[in-house]
């Protein structure tokens, strides 16, 4: 069993925001599937299950994220190693898509939580969306939304990034992923 986590936050206003791209993947991944939605109080998500795998969306804004993963991983028994989060990466140019296992959060606190309550050596999709001109402006620009330009060049991103975690869970290994899926 993989859970399969797309971060964001919760709410209309923030549907379409940079920070939201893991949800806008989760969406796609999940629609048109024959999936059950799995209410449980305790999960702090939106979590469905598709076949043998979960798909969740935090409920908790992204700097909480990972009370939400702790409560569906300790629940399901899920090894960390089939755990696969997708999240935005101001260090990467926009379109750039990478994997990794571990590594540091970078700043960013959706990471950071899911690190203080799982540890670090989850499988990481980092989807890049470009940083601010000025440093000072992070926070409203992973909370404003994509442009139109960037939103018609989203739909290939996700499809594509789609692909590379069904590899992940049909069993090919991180370093095939990243030389297969890997988008510079």
């Amino acid at each position: 069993m993989y859970l399969i986590v797309g971060l964001g936050n919760i709410g209309e206003k923030y549907q379409l925001t940079r920070h939201n791209v893991g949800f806008l993947i989760i969406d796609e991944m999940i629609k048109g599937q024959n999936s059950s939605n799995i209410n449980k109080s305790n999960f702090k998500a939106d979590v469905y299950k598709v076949g043998y795998n979960l798909f969740a969306k935090p409920k908790t804004y992204m700097n909480l994220s990972g009370e939400a993963v702790i409560g569906i991983k300790e629940y399901y028994k899920i090894d960390i190693e089939n755990i696969i989060v997708i999240h935005d990466d101001l260090d990467l140019p926009f379109g750039t898509v990478k994997f990794k296992i571990g590594g540091g959060h970078c700043g960013h606190n959706g990471l950071r939580s899911i690190d203080s309550h799982i540890g670090k050596e989850y499988i990481r999709v980092r989807v890049g969306i470009g940083k601010p001109l000025n440093k000072e402006d992070v926070s409203n620009y992973v909370l404003s939304n994509f442009s139109k330009e960037e939103l018609n060049k989203l739909e290939g991103i996700i499809t594509h990034t789609i692909s590379a975690i069904d590899a992940l869970k049909g069993g090919e290994s991180i370093n095939e992923v990243k030389s297969k899926f890997t988008l510079k």
